[in-house]
């Protein structure tokens, strides 16, 4: 005879097999699961599972049902639904809808027999194959036939391939987010023969997931399906139930929730761990077998208020701009610590959906440069082209209001890239990558978008401070400044080491100062600017010293007009000429010349001449041959 020992983290009230979500008491005893199940050879193209917080087109519900009538009609408002019900049902289900208020529209009735309304379980698992919607069908760990059958005959109606994993498997223990990341406890081990290099393989060849997470089952209980204790809610994001101290599985869920604490999500840093309290015991509180469609969630609501109201203010506060809903369970299908509104229904992705994958997510300290790159993946699964001008990068720096940068193709399949520019040493970014589609498909990442955007900093300047040394002979001298001081307190230090030696200072629309024996006039010249040139004229040869903090090329912009133009370059380094400019997009013809006569002309073959570098602190003539002004940024390797 056969032996069950099972222990329960939050409800010990029923036996076994009076808890009714999964097994009754005979096929308990049996020990028995479906042999309907056909193996195939896994998909032979780049396969992605996609996340349930993704776009949806629809969610599938069994009928008669294990859900309120009032969720349908919360459902049919947002989405599809798809409902699986056998013919003889279907006249029944269509009158309850209808009663309901249900969005009869958004209604699909799919004939089939099934004999439970665990549809999370035994539902088709959505992947694509490349660009194809296609279904993953696993070894179903029940003996029921018509809910095994569910997959195929889904495949079937829909017109999708199905391919067999040859791993025993049930839905409400796994999650994943879309980008290859899978999540279930250690039910996946026990039920294939604890063989974790065979299940590893399986999961990588079928569904995409690598890395797979497989945690223990801090729950103790006999369902150990990771539902009914976490949940993924973005790719950086993880809601994971906590249990109070006096509770027997209270350091198993806390040994979980440090795990993802200390794991990198997909984007390179740790899961941010958000934590719903449930207080164990008779009470009901199954607050992380929620639903998510399309920026909807649906909770589980329990039989304590205090505790509802908390559950869905952790929610609100880790998805900001989402809808937040408290779902009561129906009288006569009420909900369970271990069996409620996640594991009764399923989602189905969207077949057309647009993804933005953004995968190199910049965060933290980032070291100063002349712009940060941007690149992102943007895949159209309806095949209709992209809308070049719409694929974006909006940033704001500091605080300041959100501009964007189109990017462009990199050459890589799907792959594009943009720039975000004009921030400063210890400067603050936020930033989101936004792309659409000519179906009428749009999608962030973050999905939220300047909601809850990506975030960096600049580090701060490791040479807050340069000093500038020149000589000026006599005559006339080019000259540009090199700190960030003022403009009039660097025109002041300059009158004053130039002294009796000075002559006049001059800039190129002609305002100017002159010296006399009465000393430095008023002038019209009152201020000094970096990035422009200055005139000098000295009697004899002497030193001007100044010094105050680095100016960040990447924050000043630089102005060449049509003809000649007094430039200064500024920085901490010597650049080559092709580089400095880089962000110009020179004229053939241009030239850009040094005091010393040397010079760069620009062709085709780029910037070529006997000018090789242009030197902070020095000034040149840049000849514009276009017919238009330009304004750019000088390129800088400054740390």
């Amino acid at each position: 005879m056969l032996t069950w020992t099972i222990t329960f983290a939050q409800d010990t009230k029923k036996p076994d097999w009076k808890k009714l979500h999964y097994l009754s008491e005979e096929e308990m005893l049996s020990g028995e699961k479906s042999t309907l199940f056909n193996e195939t050879n896994p998909p032979s193209g780049t396969v992605r599972f996609p996340a349930e917080f993704e776009p949806m087109q629809a969610v599938t519900i069994r009928y008669p049902l294990g859900i309120p009538t009032s969720l349908v009609k919360q459902l049919s408002e947002r989405t599809k639904v798809y409902c699986i019900v056998s013919s003889s049902y279907e006249s029944q289900a269509r009158n309850t809808f209808q009663a309901a208020g249900c969005n009869m529209s958004n209604i699909t009735y799919y004939n089939m027999t099934t004999d439970s309304y665990w549809v999370r379980d035994y539902g088709p698992w959505y992947i694509f194959n490349d660009l194809e919607p296609a279904i993953v069908d696993n070894v179903y760990n029940r003996p029921r036939d018509n809910d095994n059958l569910v997959p195929i005959n889904m495949g079937q109606l829909l017109g999708l391939t199905v391919y067999g994993m040859n791993l025993t498997h049930t839905g409400g223990n796994m999650m994943e987010d879309g980008r290859g990341v899978g999540v279930s406890d250690n039910l996946i081990l026990q039920e294939n023969s604890n063989n974790e290099t065979n299940v590893r393989n399986k999961m990588r060849s079928y569904l995409g997931i690598d890395p797979y997470h497989i945690t223990i089952d801090p729950q103790g209980d006999y369902i150990a399906h990771v539902d009914c204790w976490g949940k993924l809610l973005a790719p950086d994001k993880i809601l994971i139930a906590q249990l109070p101290p006096t509770n027997s599985q209270y350091d198993e869920y806390e040994e979980v929730a440090d795990f993802f604490a200390n794991t990198n999500c997909c984007w390179g840093y740790p899961y941010k761990v958000f934590r719903v309290y449930e207080p164990g015991g008779y009470t009901l509180a199954p607050y992380t077998n929620s639903l998510i469609v399309n920026k909807t969630v649906f909770v589980p609501m329990g039989s304590n208020s205090t505790h509802n109201n908390n559950a869905l203010a952790v929610y609100q506060d880790a998805l900001p701009g989402y809808e937040i809903i408290g779902v009561t369970g129906a009288s006569n299908t009420p909900w369970e610590n271990t069996d409620a509104l996640h594991c009764r229904t399923r989602g189905v992705m969207d077949f057309d959906m647009l993804f933005v994958d953004h995968r190199n997510v910049i965060f933290g300290e980032q070291p100063m440069q002349d712009s940060i790159a941007i690149t992102s993946k943007f895949i159209a699964y309806s095949g209709e082209n992209l809308k070049q001008d719409s694929l974006l990068v909006y940033y704001s720096i500091d605080g300041n209001a959100y501009q964007s940068t189109c990017m462009t193709a990199t050459g890589n399949p799907y792959e594009y890239v943009g720039y975000i520019k004009g921030y400063q040493y210890g400067s603050s970014v936020d930033y989101y990558v936004f792309g659409a589609d000519e179906s009428g498909h749009r999608y962030s990442q973050p999905s939220l978008g300047a909601v809850e955007p990506h975030h960096f900093t600049i580090e701060e300047s490791t040479n807050a401070m340069v000093t500038q040394s020149t000589t000026f002979g006599a005559g006339w001298n080019w000259w540009t400044p090199n700190v960030g001081l003022d403009g009039a307190e660097l025109l002041s230090q300059l009158k004053s080491a130039l002294g009796n030696n000075g002559v006049k200072i001059m800039a190129q629309d002609g305002r100017s100062v002159t010296n006399s024996s009465h000393g430095w006039g008023a002038g019209s010249l009152t201020s000094l600017e970096v990035g422009s040139m200055y005139m000098v004229q000295t009697t004899s040869s002497c030193n001007f010293t100044v010094e105050g903090p680095a100016v960040n090329p990447a924050s000043q912009n630089v102005t060449v007009k049509p003809g000649n133009n007094w430039i200064g370059f500024f920085g901490t380094e010597a650049v080559p000429v092709n580089t400095a400019l880089s962000n110009l997009t020179a004229t053939t013809g241009d030239a850009i010349t040094a005091q010393d006569g040397s010079s760069a002309t620009y062709t085709s073959h780029g910037w070529g001449g006997t000018l090789k570098n242009l030197v902070p602190g020095e000034a040149y003539i840049y000849n514009s041959k276009a017919s238009v002004s330009k304004t750019f940024i000088f390129y800088s390797n400054n740390k």
